[in-house]
């Protein structure tokens, strides 16, 4: 073989090679973590306002407002809570469905439900919340 085609031979093998790869260029940081599910019916909350969640990747994770939270157990990172309104991912090279991890009403991160591990978001995000209704509705008499 030539120079000239092996030099070329392996420009191909190594291109191969590195579009194999190329995907996975970003990853989320993933923790251990234990998720304890709950074994009763948690707090109900609404998101009062839109969440932006960074994690250290150039996809943010964006929270609706109005979406409705039920905890559904808790990590050794805070309280998780899962929602019906919106799918919940958090993006990189890969899409992950997560739960959100509150702490003293803060969101510290996201759980992430195949993988069972906690992503951390890269600074706390505080959360507001839609004060609950503790009117009773009127009866009739």
């Amino acid at each position: 073989m030539t120079p000239h085609r092996t030099a070329a031979a392996t420009g191909l093998v190594l291109a191969v090679l590195l579009a194999g790869c190329a995907f996975d260029l970003v990853q989320v940081k993933q923790l251990p973590t234990t998720f304890t599910p709950s074994t009763e019916p948690g707090p109900k909350l609404e998101l009062a306002q839109p969440v932006k969640a960074l994690l250290g990747t150039s996809y943010p994770t964006l929270l609706k407002p109005g979406t409705r939270w039920v905890q559904v157990g808790t990590t050794d990172q805070g309280d998780v809570f899962s929602t019906r309104d919106q799918i919940v991912t958090v993006e990189a090279s890969h899409m992950h469905e997560a739960d959100i991890v509150v702490s003293n009403s803060l969101l510290t991160g996201f759980l992430l439900k195949v993988e069972r591990t906690f992503a951390p978001v890269t600074r706390p995000v505080p959360l507001h919340f839609v004060s609950p209704t503790t009117a009773e509705p009127p009866t009739t008499e």
